[in-house]
């Protein structure tokens, strides 16, 4: 048991922060090199991937069309009424365990604080172009694991990470990927301007956003709602439970944590805002990521694009303040003055 405990409490490589320019540009495409290679042998990206579009409906004050793109991913792209290009978001949907509901949180679930307002809606008819896709195992694509449409849900996750394990690739990895489809499809709409490209979202949507921001940076500006933290913290609290097997990048620990990954983003603008009692982000955690960031940030002569909120008294939600700060950073970052 001492033997196990020592184990779990063993620490990860030292990952200081910068002290020069010239020391983090080295630094930051090794440490993207590592994360690209962490997720495994993940297939090339299609150069312009295939888009079906499966339905077009106008609504007040946009178009929705129902896209299917690179013949697999089903994907909802809504389009401001008025002429173009606009700002755009990529929406990251959730997990929350909803495995039917996927893409569809654009329609489903409300403007926190706003009954009757949906979250895709809203943000349509403040001038922003949005996509949101499903990724493995949610939504449209429940059903369609390794194991046959009878296997949904949790299994079905497990039963993608367990294919592509054996693959030599990772779930998270193709996640991302897909992800970054999607931006592609999104970068290339002439609706959009691609220099105007924000992301985020909420839990599993969060920590898709900073990874896909990490990765690339067309992602001009972001904001991951909870589920921040460092691994490490996470292992010490005693809230592995706390994430599904999606969450989970072998090899991760023996390189660094978590701050390694968001500070990949500077010196664009990205904002984080955690819940204090979120048990599947420990605070210490957070404030460890925030701070390292801050400093990062500040090396660019960039402090005020960088911004982490820690809530007292909040847990895994979504609150009104949080959707506030949300679009209030998309419209200073991502709407010409």
């Amino acid at each position: 048991m001492l033997i196990w405990m020592g184990l779990l409490m063993t620490q990860t490589p030292d990952f200081p922060v910068p002290t020069s320019l010239d020391e983090w540009a080295k630094r930051r495409e090794s440490t993207r090199a590592a994360l690209r290679e962490l997720l495994g042998d993940l297939p090339a990206r299609p150069g312009l991937p295939s888009v079906e579009l499966v339905k077009s409906e106008e609504r007040e004050g946009y178009r929705l069309e129902k896209l299917k793109i690179d013949g697999r991913i089903p994907a909802y792209l809504l389009v401001p009424a008025g002429k173009g290009p606009f700002p755009a978001l990529l929406y990251n949907h959730w997990h929350a365990g909803q495995y039917a509901l996927g893409k569809e949180e654009l329609f489903q679930h409300d403007v926190p604080g706003a009954a009757g307002v949906k979250r895709g809606e809203a943000l349509v008819r403040k001038g922003y172009v949005v996509l949101a896709a499903d990724t493995y195992a949610f939504g449209e694509r429940s059903g369609l694991g390794p194991d046959g449409p009878k296997q949904k849900g949790g299994q079905e996750e497990a039963t993608w990470f367990k294919y592509f394990a054996w693959r030599g690739q990772t779930l998270w990895g193709m996640m991302v990927r897909d992800d970054l489809i999607a931006l592609d499809v999104l970068a290339a709409r002439p609706e959009v301007d691609p220099k105007r490209i924000g992301a985020t979202g909420i839990s599993m949507g969060s920590t898709r956003t900073w990874w896909a921001a990490a990765l690339d940076d067309r992602i001009a500006a972001a904001v991951g709602v909870c589920c921040l933290t460092r691994y490490q913290d996470l292992v010490n609290e005693g809230g592995l439970h706390q994430h599904g097997i999606y969450y989970f990048v072998p090899g991760m620990l023996k390189k660094f944590d978590a701050e390694a990954v968001t500070s990949l983003i500077a010196p664009r603008p990205f904002l984080t805002l955690s819940g204090a009692d979120d048990k599947g982000s420990p605070a210490k955690g957070v404030e460890t990521i925030n701070a390292f960031c801050a400093d990062v940030w500040k090396l660019h002569g960039a402090a005020d694009r960088f911004r982490g909120v820690l809530y007292p008294g909040v847990a895994h939600v979504y609150t009104p303040e949080m959707w506030a700060e949300m679009t209030g950073w998309f419209d200073r970052f991502l709407k010409k003055p």
